[in-house]
Formats: C-alpha cells, sequence, structure tokens
C-alpha cells in the first residue's frame, strides 16, 4: 500500500490557474501508475488524468484536455496537475490515486490507494 498526501487546492477566480501536488510514501512510486480524480457535490467522482510509470505518457479527460497537464517526478516521489484557465465547473474534491499496475486506466475502481483529497474552487 502506498500512502497518498494531495496539497495545492483553494480558491481561485475563473481563468486562473493552481498546481496540485500528490506526495507518495510507503512503497516505490515508480511501480505506480497514478491519476487524478475529481467529486463535485452532488456528481459522481469523474476521471481527470491518468500517467504511466515513467511518466512518459499521459492521457486527460475530456473536459479538461488542453488546459490541464499531469506530470511526475519519481525522484521526488510526487505527482502534479498543473490547471490553467479554470473554470467555476473545475470545483470539487481533488484526488490522487495508485495502481500496481503497467497500464492506467480511466476507472476509479482499478486504483488501490487513494489519497484524503483536496478542495478546489473556482469563482465566477
Amino acid at each position: 500500500q502506498v500512502q497518498l498526501v494531495e496539497s495545492g487546492g483553494g480558491l481561485v477566480q475563473a481563468g486562473g490557474s493552481l498546481r496540485l501536488s500528490c506526495a507518495a510514501s510507503g512503497r516505490t512510486f515508480s511501480n505506480y501508475v497514478m491519476g487524478w480524480f475529481r467529486q463535485a457535490p452532488g456528481k459522481e467522482r469523474e476521471f481527470v488524468a491518468h500517467i504511466t510509470r515513467s511518466g512518459g505518457s499521459t492521457y486527460y479527460g475530456d473536459s479538461v484536455k488542453g488546459r490541464f497537464t499531469i506530470s511526475r517526478d519519481n525522484a521526488k516521489n510526487t505527482v502534479y496537475l498543473h490547471m490553467n484557465s479554470l473554470k467555476p465547473e473545475d470545483t470539487g474534491v481533488y484526488y490522487c490515486a495508485a495502481d500496481l499496475t503497467i497500464w492506467p486506466s480511466r476507472e476509479s475502481y482499478q486504483y488501490d490507494d487513494w489519497g484524503q483529497g483536496t478542495q478546489v474552487t473556482v469563482s465566477s
């Protein structure tokens, strides 16, 4: 099991930017594919982005494509989510997740370990 702690959330105006971080501990970070998900009040958890173990391949949900960038630094055991051109509909709790596998997935049930989440609020 890997422990995950997100940080970097906050309140930002529409059009602004934030960078979320997710620090991992407890296992060899580079063995895990990583994903970001979010959940708005009253809505189901939504896939945001995922990244392969080496960081060489990334994939994004349609609603964030072109605005968000996922990256990782295996030397620092950290995965990031750079969010630009934020919209009010991006508001929610953002979670990072880890899966001990080769290929990442868009499905939340595939991920074994989750962080506690960090709140992102985008005002109009």
